[in-house]
């Protein structure tokens, strides 16, 4: 005969039996997850690049652990403190990117053609990535008021108007990818908060109106952008990234060459442990490795989002959306790059591709996303 205790001890069976048992854990996870793959991936990608710029095949693995214990610091101080406290500190933050930003313009590092970095005794920092997030804290503390007061959305706005000369010193860099995420992402919270449908129709005319004119700023934008049609039209040239990439996917079929046995980090694609380095993850981890990391993005997303609806404000739930769509988002538009299926830009694919800033800023929006659900919990 079953006893009243039964119901409950084969609950705390099926509880005993997940993965995690909240959302906050969930996250974590799947952060850790990708970090190692991310980590196994940069010395698969790098190590014949190291060994021939710098004898050295660990150089960039090296230099990865380095960013690994920096982003692990800077997820556990997010993690850790209140996520309000950053909302106190903004025109600190605001300041110290403009400095930042101008500092990259006037006495920045150029690197192919343009200056993104500063550097500082063998540090480098890539403002531009740091502003990402900025941008999603200013956008979000403005929306917050705004919803909390139940008063329209507006576009052209003092916050809005600082996001909008982010991007313009990452523009002048030139560096339209992370412009293009600098001022993407807050347009998406000011839609996804409400913004009324005729504002979303001007908005949405004067983003392709801009994009128009920057694409005819610079005359090999035309052509990235040309070459998504046909990459094969241009193989040796403009779309010859596209055409390394696709043929490293393809290679690497269901279950992938083995890792460390992929060519294409031969010298055939370029930025094959930056940008492009998913098109190694596929070439040495098959389509069953590339659907694994879908699914791992895809689960943030769900886990995100859920924290998102128990932020204990508003602040708090649109920061969370935002960061959201900052991780999210890049995912995106990086496999969609590295697919062939958007114009060569720099976006990395975060904790996969190295780069140090990037890391670290993705890791901080982690923590910051973690500590939004650890504070909801407390309501």
């Amino acid at each position: 005969m079953a006893t009243k205790s039964e119901p409950a001890e084969i609950s705390d069976k099926a509880e005993k039996k997940q993965f995690w048992n909240n959302d906050m854990e969930a996250i974590i996870g799947i952060m850790v997850v990708l970090l190692i793959l991310g980590t196994i991936n940069v010395f698969s990608s790098s190590f014949i690049l190291g060994e021939t710029e710098f004898d050295n095949p660990y150089h960039f693995l090296q230099r990865h652990l380095i960013n690994v214990a920096v982003s692990l610091v800077a997820f556990g101080i997010c993690f850790k403190y209140d996520y309000h406290l950053w909302r106190r500190f903004m025109p600190v933050i605001i300041g110290f990117s403009f400095l930042a930003l101008i500092l990259v313009l006037t006495s920045g590092d150029t690197i192919n053609g343009a200056k993104r970095w500063l550097s500082f005794k063998g540090v480098n920092f890539q403002p531009a990535e740091f502003c990402k997030l900025v941008s999603i804290m200013i956008t979000a503390a403005y929306l917050s008021l705004q919803v909390k007061k139940n008063q329209a959305i507006e576009i052209f706005t003092p916050q809005m108007g600082i996001v909008g000369a982010m991007f313009v010193l990452t523009e002048l860099e030139p560096d339209m990818g992370t412009a293009s995420i600098i001022a993407g992402i807050p347009v998406i919270m000011l839609i996804v908060a409400g913004l009324e449908k005729k504002k979303v129709g001007y908005m949405v005319g004067a983003v392709i109106v801009l994009a128009a004119c920057l694409i005819a700023y610079q005359p090999y934008r035309l052509e990235r952008l040309k070459v998504v049609l046909d990459p094969w039209s241009d193989a040796q040239n403009y779309g010859y990234q596209t055409v390394q990439s696709l043929s490293a996917i393809g290679s690497g079929e269901l279950t992938g060459m083995g890792l460390g046995v992929g060519v294409s980090k031969y010298d055939y694609l370029p930025e094959a442990h930056t940008d492009f380095a998913f098109a190694i993850f596929c070439q040495e981890n098959g389509f069953l490795g590339a659907i694994f990391v879908f699914m791992l993005f895809a689960a943030f997303a769900v886990y995100a989002a859920r924290i998102s609806n128990i932020a204990r404000d508003e602040y708090g739930q649109i920061l969370a959306m935002g960061i959201m769509i900052l991780i999210v988002g890049q995912a995106i538009g990086n496999l969609f790059m590295v697919g062939g299926m958007f114009p060569v830009v720099g976006i990395p694919l975060p904790f996969i591709s190295y780069g140090g800033t990037s890391l670290i800023v993705t890791m901080a929006a982690v923590g910051m996303l973690v500590n939004i659900g650890r504070m909801g919990k407390k309501k």
